[in-house]
């Protein structure tokens, strides 16, 4: 699944692209791509403009010039918002087509397991002005300027759960999917499996600073790609997945006291940890009575 850096490249990729543009027709070919949204997004964008191009962790969103709504998109496992040229053939999972007065490329949604979409959702204001009101419950991402670090901090230290499960949890902190999740805890030398609230203040700055580290990096690297499912809105594919150190990497040397990385089954998918540097932590044992 896409996580912030992949679609932070693609929200870059629609600003320069779509913004400023007269919509001239929506065309939608796969009913599903569109099934969350209580409104028609043909009905509701045609004739209108973006004004920009907004994301809050994994979803994105541009509003409309002079509107209270937007389309709000999530690429979900395999989504891909991909700007073309008119003439260019059709892709095979191509769900929704966007296409703009001027007659140039134009805007396509295409998803081949269909777990993502589009929608129309009106905007509510919060305390950096208006959001999506089908965003408004995630939490703010690493990367944004109004991220309350302390904040964050305090609520992280006070959950009884699991480092990695509290790094996934869009509640909390949005944006960290399982690649970054632990690359950074590799980085931070911290098994996913340590408890959230045996933490120190510091520890979680230290963590903090890590997974905007590794974020940052895979930005600057156009996002990871392990397969053509995630590619910019040009096509093309990023490339930090020759910079990863734990995630992936079974059975190789761990780049910084060579290892193996172990993998380790987790929610339903996998977790990648080097067992010297990052020491699994010991189950508590429950005191006897008495």
């Amino acid at each position: 699944m896409p996580e912030l850096p992949e679609v932070e490249v693609v929200r870059r990729g629609l600003d320069r692209w779509v913004i400023g543009r007269e919509i001239a027709e929506v065309q939608v070919m796969h009913p599903r791509a569109v099934r969350r949204s209580a409104i028609d997004i043909r009905a509701a964008l045609a004739g209108h403009t973006f004004r920009c191009a907004s994301r809050r962790g994994k979803y994105l969103w541009l509003p409309l010039e002079g509107e209270s709504f937007c389309l709000v998109g999530h690429l979900g496992m395999s989504g891909q918002l991909l700007v073309q040229p008119p003439a260019s053939p059709d892709e095979r999972h191509l769900h929704v087509r966007i296409c703009f007065r001027d007659g140039e490329r134009e805007l396509r949604f295409v998803d081949q397991r269909t777990f993502g979409g589009l929608m129309i959702s009106e905007l509510v204001p919060d305390d950096s002005g208006l959001v999506p009101q089908a965003v408004a419950h995630i939490a703010r991402d690493p990367l944004d300027p109004l991220f309350d670090e302390r904040a964050f901090s305090r609520r992280l230290r006070s959950r009884d759960t699991q480092i990695k499960r509290a790094l996934l949890d869009q509640s909390l902190i949005s944006g960290v999917g399982n690649i970054y999740a632990d690359e950074a805890l590799w980085r931070a030398s911290i098994h996913g499996r340590k408890p959230a609230n045996r933490l120190t203040a510091a520890g979680v700055a230290m963590l903090l600073e890590h997974v905007r580290a590794v974020m940052n990096e895979a930005l600057e690297q156009g996002g990871t790609s392990f397969d053509a499912l995630y590619v910019n809105v040009n096509g093309e594919s990023g490339y930090f997945d020759r910079s990863l150190a734990a995630y992936g990497q079974e059975g190789l040397p761990c780049p910084r006291c060579g290892s193996p990385i172990r993998r380790e089954a987790f929610m339903n998918r996998s977790s990648f940890s080097c067992p010297r540097c990052q020491r699994a932590p010991v189950a508590r044992q429950p005191q006897r009575a008495g």
